[in-house]
This record gives structure tokens, C-alpha cells and sequence, in this order.
């Protein structure tokens, strides 16, 4: 190699690489605490729900109308008297041959009585004797909810890593469980960098200075976060100086899991994170080959052990991009899995990249670029996808317009009518 040529630059990392490196140095957080069901959605269980009881605890209706022997009725009209009247929450008698018992939905079955027949299907008699028409031949077991149909008891209802949902809420107050014991929140310090930016109500549009824009990076971050479980404390902007982002970090480590930053973890004179980072820890991944998103960043910082510091134990660093779509993108590419793994849910639980739908492209790629390209689309009303016409990463308005991204390959080009992965926002916020 000629001596005046600069050296070879090494290839960037792969995105699949990445994500399998990324996972690989970070391991769920051991402290627990124990909140109130009603607040623990999107929480992480710190342990398995094992049942005390069946649900249902006994059989009971699934409809209102009539609770019968089958043995009692062979032929459409057959006349039954109503021998009682049992709504939910109260137990009936043994229910007398020949006779059948009114039955509202989720009242228990009277013992003796094997069916249900809805109301729809019953003629009401007049006269002193309340009886019944049963106008259709009821088969056993018609209309019953079994005893312990939904959960049997000694049961594991809910596993140790699940992130709970409203649904999985409703199904631990249904075994009775006020509260739950669950993973602690990762406390996440976020701020961005750059003396561009400027917060939205400090300075009116006409009056903002030549270069100056307005920070919406922190916002969408600081919302991904909290729905992602995170404790997050917003740090700000962080002037772009070494002696300042230096500071940032190191009062950010001692007291959080993760620092997120955006912005200046570039290669440019004013991009302060990637050498303050490697001052106080290391940098481990820097630059994938992905667009848009390249210049991700993972690392750790030291602590220096002040008061409520978890001393000798390294805080984890992740720097986004700057331009607005690379950061959103590479937030739930890679962020996403990341914070998942680390509040504890399990790797066999999640997949860091959500499965992808084979589309027809309903536009063109002529131009194939050489790394991992990730499109901003919308599906249309004839089945297919559209593009959005400008894929520049300063480009929100693409995240907002699109429901989803096509994955597309390093080097390929995409015709009309092609094949190509999409996967949704839907998946990738889920």
C-alpha cells in the first residue's frame, strides 16, 4: 500500500451483529418492588402467578334463560315449571326433576341440572304455576362454563418475565392478587446535544436565529421511554463542549441504568459524546451498517460511587443520531430490545426484530444502497405499499405519514410489484 494512502477504513458492524452484541452485554436488573395491580401495566413480573383457585370456581351459565335436566326435555315444546330463580352470586337448590330454574349469566348451576337454554328459545306460560315453553332440544353441557375451564388451580397463569398488559392485569385480579410483585423500572437519563437546539415555548418561530431548530429528538424519545416502563429524567440539552457533556455523563451514571443521548456521536469536531464516553468507560459498538441510523453507539460509563451510586458497577451508554428519523428508527430497532432485556424479559420472549409481512411494493428503488436500508411506508387500499417520497432521516414528517418500515437488503434494488418485508410501527411499539 502506498505510504501517502490513509489506511483502509474497517467495514461497518451489520445490524443482526449489532443487535446480537448489544443483547449479549446487558442483563436484567435485580431489584424488585411490589406495586398495586391496578398499576402495573407494562411491568415486568418478578416471579410466577401460580393459582389458588379455579376460575371458574364452579359451572355456571353463559347465558340467561334456563338451567334444565336434558333428561327432561326429548321433544321441542315440552312445558317445565320454574321451580326457582338464581341470579349471579348466589347458589340455587338442587334442581327438582321436571322442573327447570330461571338462570342469569355467571350464576352457579344448580346440582342436577346439565344445560342451559337461552331465553330466546322459550315461550313463557301464564297462570298460576310460572312455567315455561322449551322450544329446542338442549344437548349436555349446552351453555355451561365448566369449573375451572379458564385456570385450574396450582396452575402458573402468569410467568416470571411477562410483561404485563390490561388483559393479563384483569387475569391476576381474577385469582385475587391486589398486588404483584414485579421488576424495578431502569431509571434512564436522556438528554441531547447540540448548540442548535432550542426547546419548543422558549423562542417563537420569527424570532429563532439563523441554524437554530427546534428539539424533537427529546420528545419523542422521552415518550418511547415511558412507554417502554422507564423511569426517565430528562437532563436537557448539553451545550456542545467537551467540559460539559464530560459532567453530564458522569452525574447521569451514578444514579441511572441507562444513558440515552442524541445527537454528537458523529465524527465531527463538535461532536463531544464518542470521546467523552471512551474517557469515562468505553465505547463497545460505534457505526452499523444500516441507514438510516449509522452512527449508534453503545458503551459504559463508570461510576464514581456518590451518595446512592452503585459504586464499581458501570452504567450503561447508548447514543442515537441526530437527525430525527435515524434516532426514531434506531430506537426501536435496537433500543427497544435492549431496554426489554434489561427489565427482564426474557430473550426466548421477544424478538428484537418484530417478524415482517411480504408486500408487493407498489413503488421503485432504482438506486441499491450498500447498507441495510430501512424505508418509511404506508400500506394502501390495494394491498400494497407506498413510499414515501423523501427517505432523508431529517425528514419526521416520513415516520408520521408511514404505519411501518421496509427491511430492505445491503445492494437491492426494488421494482414495481416486487416483494419486499414490511414491518409495522404497530409491532415495533407493541
Amino acid at each position: 500500500m502506498n505510504a501517502s494512502q490513509p489506511p483502509a477504513r474497517a467495514p461497518l458492524m451489520s445490524l443482526a451483529d449489532a443487535m446480537t452484541d448489544l443483547l449479549g452485554r446487558v442483563e436484567a436488573l435485580s431489584a424488585t418492588e411490589t406495586v398495586a395491580t391496578f398499576d402495573a401495566d407494562r411491568r415486568v413480573l418478578a416471579q410466577d402467578l401460580v393459582s389458588a383457585l379455579q376460575v371458574p370456581p364452579n359451572d355456571n351459565s353463559s347465558m340467561d334463560g334456563y338451567a334444565v335436566r336434558v333428561a327432561d326435555v326429548t321433544e321441542p315444546g315440552e312445558v317445565l315449571r320454574v321451580s326457582q330463580r338464581i341470579a349471579a352470586g348466589h347458589a340455587g337448590q338442587p334442581l327438582e326433576p321436571g322442573t327447570c330454574a330461571r338462570i342469569f349469566t355467571g350464576a352457579p348451576m344448580p346440582a342436577g341440572a346439565d344445560a342451559v337454554v337461552m331465553q330466546e328459545d322459550t315461550i313463557e306460560v301464564g297462570g298460576d304455576i310460572h312455567a315455561v315453553h322449551i322450544q329446542a332440544v338442549p344437548e349436555a353441557g349446552q351453555w355451561v362454563r365448566r369449573a375451572g375451564e379458564d385456570v385450574t388451580r396450582g396452575a402458573v397463569v402468569l410467568a416470571r418475565g411477562e410483561r404485563l398488559s390490561p388483559s393479563s392485569l384483569g387475569l391476576a385480579a381474577s385469582l385475587g392478587l391486589a398486588h404483584l410483585l414485579v421488576n424495578a423500572r431502569p431509571r434512564v437519563a436522556l438528554f441531547s446535544t447540540g448548540d442548535e437546539l432550542v426547546m419548543p415555548g422558549e423562542v417563537p418561530p420569527e424570532a429563532m436565529k439563523p441554524g437554530a431548530i427546534y428539539n424533537s429528538n427529546r420528545f419523542f424519545l422521552r415518550t418511547l421511554l415511558q412507554r417502554m416502563g422507564c423511569e426517565v429524567s430528562d437532563l436537557g440539552i448539553v451545550p456542545d463542549r467537551r467540559e460539559a457533556t464530560l459532567a453530564a455523563l458522569k452525574t447521569a451514571a451514578d444514579h441511572h441504568d441507562l444513558i440515552l443521548t442524541s445527537g454528537g456521536v458523529s465524527v465531527g469536531e463538535e461532536d463531544h459524546i464518542k470521546p467523552s464516553v471512551q474517557q469515562l468507560g468505553s465505547l463497545d459498538l460505534w457505526q452499523i451498517g444500516m441507514k438510516p441510523g449509522k452512527p449508534f453507539a453503545y458503551g459504559t460509563v463508570r461510576r464514581d460511587g456518590g451518595a446512592g451510586a452503585a459504586a464499581g458497577v458501570a452504567c450503561h451508554f447508548i447514543g442515537l443520531p441526530g437527525n430525527p428519523v435515524s434516532s426514531f428508527v434506531t430506537f426501536l430497532l435496537l433500543v427497544r430490545p435492549f431496554l426489554l432485556k434489561l427489565q427482564g424479559v426474557p430473550a426466548n420472549r421477544f424478538q428484537a426484530l418484530p417478524p415482517a409481512t411480504t408486500l408487493p411494493a407498489h413503488f421503485t428503488v432504482a438506486r441499491a444502497d450498500k447498507r441495510r436500508e430501512f424505508l418509511r411506508v404506508r400500506r394502501n387500499a390495494a394491498g400494497g405499499l407506498d413510499l414515501f417520497p423523501n427517505q432523508s432521516s431529517g425528514v419526521l414528517t416520513s415516520a408520521v405519514w408511514g404505519d411501518g418500515l421496509v427491511d430492505n437488503p445491503a445492494g437491492t434494488t426494488i421494482a414495481h410489484g416486487d416483494p419486499v418485508s414490511y414491518i409495522s410501527f404497530a409491532d415495533l411499539l407493541a
